[in-house]
């Protein structure tokens, strides 16, 4: 950042206001603290980077249009951005939906910057029109568009398919943007070379990983 921008951090930014704001930010993955930039005196430049290898994504944010993305996917935003949590619309994804189902809801008015791992997949959905989808890889939607989960048919697929057993159900109208990269799929990937990672994946099993699959989505 240029050396005209004066730093600011509390608590009172991007959820609302005061402790319940603060409160609403956090749940729905947000942090406690948030930082304001302001240029003092001259104009000046801040930049954000992504955790991972990613895209920053600008949408502009208003009454019409408002955003679910992915727990982490908030970078930052203008000063009346807010952060809350996005509630899902069945019981379902509340149970099964993993990270797909601590969604973040962005909304107030301005721009806000999100930020999606890896490659991005935009998808324009028409109304009733439902793409089925891996929890993770969703990284925003607009909250036009209806989020569930659908079990994946065939006892085989459950059991031999080596990933989670459930998709979630993305239903139009609205656009979606989709993730290659969740960070949750490369730390499982990259799990195998750290010190006896690949002989704690061997010990889990298939039975093992339905088992994870079904209680990491009720944390």
């Amino acid at each position: 950042m240029g050396a005209s921008i004066q730093m600011t951090t509390h608590t009172q930014m991007a959820g609302g206001g005061g402790f319940f704001g603060a409160i609403r930010r956090v749940a729905g993955g947000g942090s406690l603290f948030m930082t304001e930039y302001r240029a003092a005196g001259a104009a000046g430049e801040v930049t954000f980077a992504t955790k991972v290898l990613g895209h920053i994504l600008p949408v502009s944010v208003d009454n019409g249009n408002e955003y679910l993305v992915h727990r982490h996917g908030f970078l930052c935003g203008t000063p009346k951005v807010q952060i809350g949590v996005g509630y899902q619309q069945s019981l379902g994804a509340g149970v099964f939906g993993g990270d797909g189902f601590r969604l973040q809801h962005i909304g107030g008015a301005g721009t806000a910057w999100i930020e999606l791992s890896g490659e991005v997949l935009t998808k324009d959905l028409r109304a009733d029109e439902t793409l089925r989808v891996h929890p993770g890889h969703v990284g925003a939607l607009q909250r036009s568009v209806s989020f569930q989960m659908a079990c994946i048919p065939g006892i085989t697929n459950m059991i031999f398919g080596g990933d989670d057993i459930f998709l979630a159900a993305l239903t139009g109208p609205g656009r979606v943007w989709l993730q290659s990269l969740p960070i949750s799929k490369l730390a499982h990937a990259l799990m195998e070379y750290l010190p006896g990672g690949r002989e704690q994946r061997t010990e889990a099993g298939v039975v093992g990983g339905i088992v994870e699959s079904i209680l990491g989505g009720m944390k």
